[in-house]
């Protein structure tokens, strides 16, 4: 079954393509070269089935959309839905990792407290709509640490490690991440779905 992911971001698409081979092989994830529509949701879910339509209308094959971001407990759940844009409208991930960095700069450890949110949206040609969630909690480090993955990942250090050896999602491999990560806790919950179609 060949699914469309709604998404012009390579890391993204690969990220997906990694995750989706590790559960349901026979599943190709193609990567989306139409229009993007504007994402003027407030919410994850909102913007998740704008991306998710558009890409199943304009190629005619069954869309995922994921709309992701980090939510930083002391900020109120911000940056939230903003958080490719948290520096400004040019997506900058270098400024807008700088920019809560900055924010943070005085806030105490035991409130460093966050989580990254994967709402990921499945429409199909024939109008059937369908959306999971998948949350992976942790907190933030006070300064950027590894060179993988992409966006926030350098600052966020996940749940769940031994005590002495935390380490930053920049610091994972692919695969530990793709096991762990908000978007596979997502896919998870999709699978069934997809198994239905």
């Amino acid at each position: 079954m060949k699914v469309v992911l709604a998404t012009h971001n390579p890391h993204k698409v690969a990220e997906f393509q990694q995750i989706v081979a590790q559960t349901r092989p026979d599943l190709e994830i193609v990567a989306y070269d139409g229009p993007e529509p504007v994402e003027d949701g407030v919410t994850f879910a909102d913007n998740a089935l704008l991306k998710a339509r558009a890409a199943s209308a304009h190629t005619g094959l069954t869309a995922l959309a994921d709309d992701s971001g980090i939510c930083v407990d002391v900020l109120g759940g911000s940056p939230g839905v903003f958080s490719a844009y948290w520096a400004g409208q040019r997506k900058d991930a270098a400024a807008n990792l700088a920019l809560l960095l900055d924010q943070l700069h005085d806030v105490a450890d035991p409130h460093r407290t966050a989580h990254f949110n994967s709402t990921i949206a499945l429409v199909t040609p024939e109008g059937q709509e369908h959306v999971v969630v998948g949350n992976w909690p942790g907190r933030l480090a006070r300064a950027a640490s590894g060179g993988g993955g992409f966006g926030y990942d350098p600052i966020f250090i996940p749940d769940g490690q031994d005590e002495g050896a935390e380490r930053t999602v920049g610091d994972f491999t692919a695969e530990e991440k793709q096991a762990q990560s908000h978007r596979a806790r997502a896919f998870t919950e999709l699978v069934p779905l997809l198994e239905r179609l």
